[in-house]
């Protein structure tokens, strides 16, 4: 690990700990509002044509794919479930001619995080200058 560590600056390190972090807040904020049902919520659901049953697996499933992003050794199948995930929301805000920008950007940050404090992901994705 310390090998891992060195490869990286502190300063790309803790970038990528923050960016990583800010979006597992977003995701588990977003989770726990599918939990609680709060009206603003449940109209939300209504407006993309989806069963308010839905929101307590769909709350569950955000949280479980965030708890496996967060942990370091699954951190890359969280960013893949994540992106899934993500890509729902996505397809389900282009099908009510919504704009579609705030998932994809969510997406982009959730991988950037993950990129920056993670020389593994570094090495199968280099960027040349």
């Amino acid at each position: 690990m310390a090998i891992e560590l060195a490869s990286i600056s502190k300063k790309m390190l803790w970038t990528g700990r923050i960016m990583s972090g800010l979006m597992a807040l977003l995701m588990v904020m977003s989770a726990v509002m599918k939990l609680i049902k709060p009206p603003a919520v449940v109209a939300g659901f209504a407006h993309f044509g989806f069963s308010e049953s839905l929101m307590l697996p769909l709350g569950i499933l955000e949280l479980v794919c965030t708890i496996v992003y967060v942990i370091p050794r699954t951190s890359v199948l969280g960013a893949i479930l994540l992106t899934g995930y993500l890509g729902g929301a996505t397809a389900t805000t282009v099908r009510v001619d919504d704009a579609f920008f705030a998932p994809v950007i969510v997406g982009v940050l959730i991988w950037g995080g993950l990129f920056l404090r993670d020389p593994r992901l570094r090495e199968l994705i280099p960027l040349r200058r």
